[in-house]
């Protein structure tokens, strides 16, 4: 991966938030790149359960102050930064006092899904590519993982289509386990056109679900990882049906090499030196 640059945009990222397969990939993956002298960007949520003081995180001011508009509402963007100790990896975390500011990731006490994730979900993926684009820093590849970060490549392919930062990226899509259940406001996709992108882009989502979140995602992707040991039997068919690359499941003590030559051959058609 020697000069690489990917970009890992993450649900949830260890040590951040607890381990699962979503966490834990979104940390061993860009810390095998790094190893290999690659670089890595990775950006996620700041969630009001992550305990700002223990990580050191802190604001970037140079990134901050901008709105991003959601659905005729400006709403102000705020860029933090912290490095996971011992890796010399930098994590970018997407915040606003209003999406993420409560003590719980995607739903309340009771279970129940925030009635603004749909609207949070857009904030991140538009604060991703903006913070990116005031860094300056073109990714060969960007990876996705988890539903939250599921509209980055509908909105890059449409709504940034023609920024030329991200001209020659590639967009991978890893697919993990259900982590929801239920739907998001049914409205999402009327608050995606707001935005100017077709009706036809998001026609995936008239039923806003995790399944249906993360088809959408892999629509507008290069390439597909699957990232749990089981997915469910709709996203299976799915993978199936689509013609772009496909990385099957590895374990963690397995996943390095098959990853790199992926990343290489399969999504940059480069060889392998």
């Amino acid at each position: 991966m020697k000069d690489k640059r990917v970009l890992f945009v993450s649900s949830e990222v260890v040590p951040y938030l607890p381990e699962n397969d979503i966490s834990t990939l979104s940390f061993e993956v860009p810390k095998m790149i790094n190893s290999t002298g690659g670089q890595t960007r990775i950006f996620m949520p700041r969630f009001g359960n992550i305990n700002e003081r223990r990580h050191q995180l802190h604001e970037v001011i140079r990134l901050s102050g901008l709105n991003l508009v959601v659905n005729d509402l400006d709403m102000p963007l705020i860029i933090k930064v912290a490095s996971i100790p011992k890796e010399r990896m930098q994590v970018y975390f997407i915040d606003n006092e209003d999406y993420f500011k409560r003590k719980a990731m995607y739903s309340d006490e009771d279970g129940q899904l925030f009635e603004d994730n749909d609207e949070r979900a857009i904030f991140f993926a538009k604060g991703v590519i903006e913070t990116v684009k005031k860094l300056n820093w073109a990714p060969d590849i960007i990876h996705i993982n988890g539903w939250m970060a599921s509209l980055l490549p509908l909105y890059l392919k449409n709504y940034y289509g023609n920024e030329p930062l991200f001209k020659n990226s590639k967009i991978v899509t890893s697919v993990y386990q259900n982590n929801f259940e239920g739907e998001l406001d049914k409205d999402l996709d009327k608050k995606i056109m707001f935005d100017g992108i077709d009706e036809d882009k998001v026609e995936l989502i008239d039923t806003p679900n995790y399944n249906n979140l993360i088809k959408l995602s892999i629509k507008y992707s290069d390439g597909i990882v699957i990232g749990s040991d089981h997915i469910s039997d709709e996203l299976k068919t799915f993978v199936e049906s689509i013609d772009i690359p496909k990385l099957d499941f590895h374990a963690l003590e397995e996943f390095a090499q098959p990853y790199q030559e992926f990343y290489i051959k399969d999504i940059l058609n480069e060889e392998i030196e």
